[in-house]
């Protein structure tokens, strides 16, 4: 059930995050130009749905970089490792298939093959695969640290003599403020490399660009997947450990 449940998480999160990218970028869709508000706003927002729908089954990490990252610290079960980054590569895949279907009508009036390969992957603005690398790494590390920071958060207060609600807002907002994250991440960081900050969220959108029959797509640009897959997973274990190291969780 959680293996199903990180699958159907992932398929979420890149269902609408590539959604929104599909949206703002190809031809004669009504979203066209939405710009990188849009974009960022849609993919916090994506993340915030995938959280709500599977967070109780499987912790809804919908990342590897997170899965690992946790199991670095003692905070995930190793065995369980392998399954869960299997399904988050298999529902990205599967996400990023029914964005095709969605839009399917766009990509034969969308001439640009970049943009194309856009919808399901991440691009650089200037490829520099050092700080590219760097990029992602320094933005996993950060969406680990506030993952743990919300949890750590999330539980209740004691009040003495009174009803204590904190538990409630905390828990109940807990994937909405997961959302704004990605937000602020994106916002903040994700400029120079289009924020992967999960190795699914790219590699499986990236086989299904490779497979799938898009008129004019052009190659997948597989030079370049490296980063997004590396970068992360780096990202999500020092993200981690500053956490523990530091003590903040207590």
């Amino acid at each position: 059930m959680v293996y199903l449940a990180e699958f159907i998480g992932t398929a979420i999160l890149t269902l609408l995050g590539g959604g929104v990218v599909a949206g703002v970028s190809l031809a004669r869709s009504k979203a066209l130009n939405g710009g990188w508000i849009v974009v960022t706003l849609g993919w916090g927002m994506a993340v915030a749905m995938a959280v709500y729908v599977v967070g109780a089954t499987s912790g809804a990490h919908i990342n590897p970089a997170v899965t690992l990252g946790l199991a670095s610290i003692g905070e995930f079960d190793w065995a369980l490792v392998p399954g869960y980054v299997l399904a988050q590569l298999a529902g990205a895949f599967a996400g990023a298939v029914l964005v095709y279907l969605v839009y399917l009508p766009h990509w034969k009036v969308t001439d640009d093959p970049q943009t194309k390969l856009g919808v399901f992957s991440t691009i650089p603005a200037v490829r520099n695969l050092v700080t590219n690398v760097l990029t992602e790494v320094i933005g996993t590390a950060m969406l680990l640290l506030g993952v743990l920071g919300i949890g750590s958060n999330s539980g209740y207060v004691s009040v003495e003599g009174g009803v204590d609600l904190s538990g409630l807002f905390t828990n109940g907002l807990a994937p909405l403020l997961i959302g704004l994250l990605v937000l602020a991440i994106g916002l903040s960081l994700g400029g120079p490399t289009g924020y992967a900050i999960n190795p699914a969220r790219d590699l499986g959108p990236r086989i299904a660009h490779a497979v799938l029959p898009i008129p004019g797509k052009g190659p997948s640009d597989w030079g370049y997947a490296w980063v997004p897959v590396v970068g992360p997973l780096v990202g999500g274990v020092i993200g981690a450990w500053i956490w523990q190291l530091t003590g903040f969780g207590g």
